[in-house]
């Protein structure tokens, strides 16, 4: 059972997400709130495995809560998908370089917005190709700089496939291009983000960006 915790201002948003959330068979709705102060102490309270939150909320924004919650080392396992009304919001590469695993639109399908916690419950990131694409160019058009992120502990291969998450290509993607199969593709990603303490697949393309692998 995947264990859900809906974080928005408007009642009406939180009304769809709690009946959407609720005919699934595999989804627990856990709590709601309507702040990002009252989302932070039902996390705590509560420990769900993904939190849906609204990007902009009076008070305690949800980019505030975002950092409170992937700061807390009790709260690790909560994965947050920030919910927003424009996919290139200005927000999007701030929320991901502070943890969060992916984005949905409000106005998203409801499968898409379902598959969005279930992919997220399972560990991967929810990047769609335009996030993707904002990431890199925002890297793009920064002065060249000292990588900040220590990559000794990694292999040439593991620095490869952390380019390749940073490109946005999936598990499948990254086999085909390296000629190894998706499960070695797997495996090196999932080396890498222990070594590098990635929380998820989103942290880790974000980090590849930051280190100038992804070029």
């Amino acid at each position: 059972m995947i264990r859900v915790l809906i974080a928005d201002d408007q009642p009406l948003v939180r009304l769809g997400l709690k009946v959407l959330i609720e005919t699934e068979d595999d989804l627990e709705l856990v709590g709601e709130a309507e702040n990002g102060l009252a989302a932070l102490e039902l996390v705590r309270r509560t420990r769900p495995d993904v939190l849906l939150l609204d990007i902009r909320m009076p008070g305690l924004d949800g980019l505030a809560a975002l950092r409170e919650i992937t700061a807390d080392p009790a709260l690790a396992t909560t994965r947050v998908v920030m919910v927003t009304t424009f996919e290139l919001d200005e927000y999007v590469f701030e929320a991901l370089r502070n943890g969060a695993s992916g984005f949905v639109l409000k106005d998203a399908e409801p499968a898409d917005l379902l598959r969005a916690v279930r992919v997220v419950a399972a560990g991967e990131s929810l990047l769609s190709p335009t996030v993707t694409r904002r990431v890199i160019e925002a890297f793009a058009r920064r002065p060249a700089a000292p990588a900040s992120v220590d990559l000794r502990g990694l292999t040439s291969r593991e620095r490869e496939v952390m380019g390749l998450v940073g490109l946005g290509l999936s598990n499948d993607e990254i086999a085909a291009r390296l000629v190894i199969s998706p499960a070695t593709a797997r495996t090196h990603v999932s080396r890498v983000m222990v070594k590098l303490a990635a929380r998820d697949r989103a942290q880790l393309a974000v980090l590849a960006n930051q280190a100038g692998l992804a070029g």
